[in-house]
């Protein structure tokens, strides 16, 4: 529970199944402040389940953010969290999808 602990670690992780600029997690992760995205994917950095690549050769700075070998490692984890998320919300009628 260390490294998906809490309320958006996991929503991030899951997000970044594959390859995302930051704004693209902006824009897919409306509920999240952007402070708190920001702390979270430095944890998630610190933690080597996520790399942070900073593109300099054009203006302006662009950041890839995506999964480690060892952040993959989760994928059938957090695939299992949002089918039981979904089946949950089903029945109590409140079903958002995750992109």
């Amino acid at each position: 529970m260390k490294y998906i602990g809490g309320k958006w670690k996991a929503v991030i992780l899951i997000h970044l199944i594959e390859k995302k600029r930051y704004n693209e997690l902006r824009k897919e992760c409306p509920m999240i402040t952007e402070r708190t995205l920001s702390l979270q994917l430095k944890e998630l950095e610190a933690d080597g389940l996520v790399t942070r690549t900073v593109h300099t050769d054009k203006a302006p700075l662009k950041v890839d953010y995506e999964l480690t070998e060892f952040g993959r490692t989760l994928i059938p984890l957090l695939e299992s969290i949002a089918l039981w998320g979904r089946e949950t919300a089903s029945r109590t009628g409140a079903v958002q999808q995750v992109k």
